[in-house]
């Protein structure tokens, strides 16, 4: 029998569950370039943030990132796969965390190259550089994040 008492315990614990970041918990498979220690520094920020991520090396990069509907100009030195969406090189968490909670028809996201300041490499939030959506409705590439602005979605 369910009293009030466990109903509003339940309820509280409806709503904390509810709340929780899209990251808790999300698994998360990095395919990392061999001996990159970058790859391994934006896996360990991932890890700090809650996913639960799995790391391989990658051992035919242009094919496997073809395989994955990534644009050979958008590569960069790992990928991630996570809740069906890829995402190429050292994305913000930022931008990440909102393809994983909105799920736009897009099929993921890649900052291009390694740019300094970026997760991964020297985490500097005042960075700057372009995250681009592709796939999906992004076609072959649109800008969805502008890293180091102050309206980082107005795009």
């Amino acid at each position: 029998m369910i009293t009030r008492r466990h109903f509003t315990n339940l309820s509280a614990a409806a709503l904390v569950v509810a709340a929780l970041p899209a990251r808790a918990g999300t698994p998360m498979h990095v395919l990392a370039s061999p001996g990159c220690g970058c790859c391994h520094a934006w896996a360990d920020l991932a890890r700090a943030r809650g996913y639960a991520v799995t790391v391989a090396e990658l051992t035919d990069p242009e094919a496997q990132k073809s395989e994955r509907g990534i644009p050979l100009e958008l590569a960069s030195c790992h990928t991630i796969e996570a809740d069906g969406y890829v995402f190429e090189g050292h994305v913000p968490f930022e931008a990440l965390e909102a393809v994983l909670q909105d799920r736009p028809d897009v099929t993921g996201l890649a900052v291009p190259g390694m740019p300094m300041g970026s997760p991964g490499m020297g985490d500097d939030p005042s960075a700057r550089y372009d995250v681009i959506a592709f796939g999906g409705e992004a076609g072959t590439g649109t800008v969805y994040y502008r890293a180091g602005t102050a309206q980082p979605f107005d795009t």
